[in-house]
């Protein structure tokens, strides 16, 4: 598309829908939500960035090309299967860390946590993978 209104949008946009994917996954072990939606959510800031410039642009400004993102994901997803196994517990049994804070609360990092920064990851991979392909065959 290559407009100028797209081109300055998209800076802004983009903010938004990266904070609401950090949130969508942050809270998705807990209520509606998680690694898929915000997945979907960050996929959807660097397709938005995609439509605003040219495509080519895109793909070299990519730290990790998408089958990297796919392979990230898919390796923390089996990575959130081992604490449970080295426990002697079942297959995919959520364990959790608590860190206790020093005034008043506590913190608790899970597997259910490290599952969905996988499945975000995994997400984003076949996001762009689907994105990329559709613009090659423009």
């Amino acid at each position: 598309m290559n407009t100028v209104i797209l081109q300055i949008a998209q800076r802004f946009v983009r903010g938004l829908l990266i904070l609401f994917a950090t949130v969508a996954l942050l809270r998705g072990h807990n209520h509606p939500g998680g690694g898929f939606i915000g997945g979907l959510l960050a996929g959807m800031s660097i397709v938005m960035k995609g439509f605003a410039f040219d495509i080519a642009q895109i793909r070299e400004n990519l730290k990790v090309p998408p089958t990297g993102f796919i392979a990230i994901g898919l390796l923390t997803i089996f990575a959130s299967f081992i604490p449970a196994i080295l426990a002697g517990e079942e297959f995919m049994k959520g364990l959790w860390l608590v860190i206790p804070l020093p005034f008043d609360g506590e913190i608790k990092l899970g597997t259910p946590l490290l599952f969905d920064i996988g499945v975000f990851h995994a997400v984003i991979g076949v996001t762009l993978m689907f994105f990329f392909s559709l613009k090659k065959a423009e």
